[in-house]
């Protein structure tokens, strides 16, 4: 039974499930290897909580014991108790595999193992850990606290009570569960990327200012957000590494990255968290930058 969760990585991935796993009532161990990113994630948890507060979705007793719940530690051994670790690093193969390298000896033996991982295959990471049966990937989608699906994706060793238990646990979450084939990118940003990377075409190819791209996919598609908007609130780098797994993994010319998007991330234009990317953010209102 899942009481205590594990999260490594102090993120806007990895706090999102920690606000929606303290308001489930679960116990959480916020890992990451940075101090100053783990007081930022708390602070922006609280801030996220006290939000849900003003608009009546919680009362102030119930933010307060969701935070008491989640515990910060620069400290992998800190992980040891949990029954469920969630890796939610930066979408990396190299990375992830370095952190199950350290993590898997702290852990106890019954400890299940996920990754948030967007794009990566599971098998292949499974197999990087000593308990590829207990492994499995918990895609959830961003923002945590906002968007109701999680996709659920099994490595082929995974065996069914570690499914069972993760299924249970998302249920717990109030979440939507989707079980996807491990395949590059899963479901969502098999279908997703794509399109976003189109549009990056078009905008390339000089089809369509930024502006005219996303007001024709808002109105015209009646989609929430316009795709270069998007791209820029996931991050131009992370679009990248996606459309990347999906050109390398299944070797079709039509998920090749276009080359606006390569020099964009070249150039450190990642989208809102660098402050450039299709749209300027550092004005008061987004400018678009083509």
């Amino acid at each position: 039974m899942i009481t205590h969760l594990g999260i490594v990585g102090a993120g806007q991935m990895g706090c999102g499930i920690a606000h929606v796993s303290a308001q489930a009532g679960y116990r959480v161990t916020l890992y990451d290897l940075s101090s100053e990113r783990i007081e930022a994630g708390l602070a922006t948890i609280n801030g996220n909580l006290a939000r849900q507060v003003s608009n009546g979705k919680l009362t102030d007793e119930e933010r307060r014991e969701a935070l008491s719940r989640i515990s910060g530690s620069t400290d992998i051994n800190d992980l040891a108790p949990a029954d469920l670790v969630i890796e939610a690093a930066t979408e990396d193969e190299s990375v992830k595999r370095k952190i199950f390298s350290k993590l898997c000896p702290v852990l106890k033996p019954e400890a299940i193992l996920a990754t948030n991982t967007s794009s990566l295959s599971i098998t292949r990471l499974a197999a990087a850990t000593d308990r590829p049966e207990q492994f499995m990937g918990i895609h959830f989608m961003n923002p945590v606290p906002v968007m109701k699906l999680v996709e659920l994706v099994r490595g082929i060793a995974t065996d069914d009570t570690t499914f069972r238990a993760a299924k249970d646990f998302v249920g717990k979450l109030d979440k939507t569960v989707t079980v996807a084939e491990d395949f590059p990118a899963f479901i969502v940003n098999r279908i997703l990327l794509p399109m976003i990377n189109e549009a990056i075409y078009t905008l390339y190819e000089g089809v369509g200012s930024v502006e005219a791209i996303d007001t024709a996919m808002k109105l015209g598609a009646n989609h929430p957000m316009g795709p270069l908007q998007l791209a820029d609130f996931i991050g131009l780098d992370t679009c990248l590494s996606i459309m990347q797994v999906l050109h390398d993994g299944l070797a079709d010319s039509k998920y090749r990255p276009c080359p606006l998007l390569v020099k964009y991330v070249e150039a450190g234009w990642l989208g809102r968290k660098s402050g450039r990317g299709f749209y300027d953010y550092r004005g008061d209102v987004p400018v678009p930058t083509r």
